[in-house]
């Protein structure tokens, strides 16, 4: 709460933010935010967070929030919100409740119609507003004497749908005196039917029977908060399990049940025929975009499948609507006849042969060294591209977190959704995998890394240019190029110093290693590993996709 004698409309938002768990804000600040961030430095329990721009601002909310549970970008309306709305684009496309809090001119102002700066001159104000409806749950543009009871509705809605919520906030409202909050945030809950779960209930009993069920996956287990309800079905059940790339997290890649990734046409064949011929197949929470299918090449007997999605169920191609995806799990885990005899699971890291410690380092080698070195602590960010497929082929140590963005695929996100997951969960080792020219788009946010004093452990995959893009078309045209960088100097140019900071280029994977080994040996520097591999080196994942998005694009 404000510690001045007055309680303003900022000081109402900034509790129910941190009554939601919100404890930094991240942004840029603007002439419009600068009487708000008064309040937020007078807030006993949310910091602030300046990020180099707006869109990495609202990369580092959006993976705040896939940590931390509500995430809050704030910017300057007009230039600084236009900015960020890419960012909140994607946490619209995957389900990510974040705040987007723009700070306007004042009601007056507005009123007057006049050409202000950061506007299109037209005297219309809610342009913007307009846009960021299309990638938000629920906008308001804050008014006097309505202004508590319109961020409630936000908030509420934003956290209820989990997806993004915008607020204008007039600097006048902003500074508007109101009461503080006398209640917990109102937000409406889904329940489950309990006649349609009776009904799905037996449909599932039927489907199952005396069947052994196979489990597949994805993000929307995490999304709806039913990860310990899944985990206790693959339990009491025994079952066999496998998972999309976009729902690594959800699933215990070292659990004796589990098969490996399905990836359609790209998937293992052992993999792929204990899911596609399963005797009855249980897909939870699965949503099957074209860069974790093999572009759309899944082949699943809706006959023989029970899909659970966040709010509805469906057996055998029977739709039963109003059941919460935590309830149908409970009810599939009294179902499912106990399996203890697990056969010997199929996923298994690509070939381990000893490598040459003079030879250029390959893919291959470059995805087994990482793998190697991850620990259970840590949260992996897999940027879009090389690394994301990459890292499909090493099974990941139990309790680790992996994080992507698949279906929105914004390339150079997860460097700044990185320093938003380091914030909220200061407690693991973040570690990003990132490719050349993801990194040159967002790579100003390494100063912020460094400001922010986070030990993360950087590997930059130098490939010289657009790897994914050479693999779909033009591999040998200077269109996929971009520019050579030293890329163990940058850490320097943008903060960083050798008591903080450790650099290293590896060409072999004895080089890499050993490099990897050093980052565990120092866990309070950040350390930024330069792995150099060839232009047209691709992982297997990434050529069967690209083959397939070739296909598609014809």
């Amino acid at each position: 709460m404000n510690v001045t004698s007055t309680y303003t409309v900022s000081d109402y938002l900034l509790d129910r933010l941190a009554d939601l768990g919100v404890d930094t804000i991240f942004g840029v600040p603007g002439d419009f935010t600068l009487g708000l961030l008064d309040h937020v430095d007078e807030h006993p329990s949310i910091n602030w967070v300046g990020t180099a721009n707006e869109l990495g601002a609202g990369y580092a909310a959006d993976g705040y929030a896939r940590m931390n549970g509500v995430g809050v970008v704030c910017s300057t309306f007009g230039v600084g919100e236009l900015s960020a709305i890419n960012a909140v684009a994607g946490s619209y496309a995957e389900h990510v409740p974040m705040l987007h809090l723009v700070d306007a001119p004042t009601e007056a102002v507005q009123a007057a119609g006049r050409a202000t700066h950061h506007s299109l001159g037209d005297g219309d104000f809610t342009h913007t507003l307009r846009m960021s409806a299309e990638v938000t749950v629920a906008q308001e543009m804050l008014q006097h004497g309505t202004a508590t009871a319109q961020i409630d509705r936000v908030l509420a809605a934003m956290v209820a749908e989990g997806r993004p919520g915008y607020l204008s906030l007039p600097a006048d409202v902003a500074e508007q005196s109101c009461e503080p909050p006398t209640a917990v945030l109102e937000v409406p809950a889904a329940r489950t039917d309990v006649d349609q779960l009776a009904r799905f209930t037996d449909a599932a009993a039927q489907l199952i029977a005396d069947r052994s069920p196979v489990v597949l996956a994805d993000i929307f287990v995490h999304r709806s908060g039913s990860v310990d309800q899944l985990h206790h079905l693959l339990k009491v059940g025994g079952l066999q399990y496998a998972s999309l790339l976009w729902g690594r997290r959800v699933v215990d890649e070292r659990g004796s049940g589990y098969l490996g990734l399905y990836l359609g046409d790209a998937t293992q064949p052992d993999v792929r025929d204990a899911v596609e011929n399963a005797e009855c197949l249980i897909t939870v929470g699965v949503c099957f975009t074209d860069l974790i299918s093999g572009y759309f090449t899944q082949r699943l007997d809706d006959a023989v499948r029970i899909d659970l999605q966040p709010h509805t169920a469906v057996v055998g191609g029977e739709t039963f609507a109003g059941i919460e995806m935590r309830d149908a799990l409970a009810v599939l885990a009294e179902i499912v006849p106990p399996r203890p005899d697990l056969p010997v699971s199929f996923a298994a890291p690509m070939s381990n042969l000893e490598p040459d410690p003079h030879a250029p380092l390959t893919q291959q080698e470059l995805w087994e060294a990482v793998g190697a070195a991850l620990t259970g602590n840590d949260v992996i960010f897999a940027d879009q591209g090389t690394s994301f497929c990459g890292i499909a082929a090493q099974r990941l140590p139990s309790g680790a977190v992996f994080i992507g963005q698949p279906l929105w695929a914004s390339i150079g996100y997860t460097l700044p959704a990185m320093i938003g997951a380091a914030i909220a969960a200061p407690h693991r080792r973040p570690v990003l995998l990132i490719g050349d020219g993801a990194a040159q788009l967002t790579v100003a946010e390494l100063g912020t890394l460094i400001r922010q004093r986070i030990p993360a452990v950087i590997v930059v995959v130098n490939n010289n240019g657009y790897t994914v893009e050479r693999a779909i078309h033009g591999a040998e045209m200077n269109y996929n190029d971009i520019a050579p960088w030293r890329w163990t100097l940058l850490p320097y140019a943008l903060g960083g110093d050798v008591s903080t900071v450790r650099t290293h280029r590896a060409t072999t994977q004895a080089e890499l290693t050993g490099m990897l080994v050093d980052a565990a040996a120092h866990p309070t520097s950040l350390t930024l590993i330069e792995a150099v591999t060839g232009e047209l080196d691709v992982p297997p994942v990434l050529e069967a996709i690209a083959a397939a998005a070739a296909s598609a694009n014809r």
